[in-house]
């Protein structure tokens, strides 16, 4: 565990942008706003899914801005989503660059006739951040799935 004896106001405004960026990230896939998520990383960002969080290969993987894209508008096939965002841990920052780890649960809701289906994932986010004019985005992300849970709503 990190001790802030003193902390800066520069650092203390570059930890909570970056606790932001993460918060909007969830904030944008809820609201169905791609063009938002993608702003929010770099041109040449890797972005890493691990389907299997025990498993070393990624499930998919993607290497820039663009191909975010389609993974983003992947959420269209929910009713509903919501993204619960937990602890968010800087793990390490410099005056330009930044690692970090945050816990979500999102909740996807999918509407068959009238049959209601909510599936809960919990992942943990392994992220790179990146300060490039001003503004802290995300340099890589690395999804990793921990367990999926389904449920059938009334």
């Amino acid at each position: 565990m990190n001790q802030h004896l003193t902390i800066s106001p520069s650092q203390a405004a570059d930890r909570l942008a970056i606790r932001e960026l993460v918060e909007t990230y969830a904030h944008c896939a809820d609201r169905r706003d791609a063009n938002g998520q993608i702003s929010l990383f770099t041109a040449d960002t890797h972005f890493a899914v691990y389907m299997n969080a025990k498993d070393p290969k990624p499930s998919q993987e993607l290497n820039s801005r663009e191909a975010l894209a389609p993974v983003f508008a992947d959420l269209n096939k929910y009713v509903a989503t919501m993204h619960f965002v937990g602890q968010s841990t800087i793990l390490s920052l410099t005056d330009d660059r930044g690692t970090g780890e945050a816990y979500c649960l999102p909740h996807h809701l999918t509407v068959d006739g009238d049959k209601r289906h909510l599936m809960i994932a919990a992942l943990r986010y392994y992220d790179t951040f990146a300060k490039m004019d001003g503004s802290w985005l995300f340099a890589e992300r690395l999804l990793y799935v921990d367990w999926l849970e389904g449920r059938v709503l009334s």
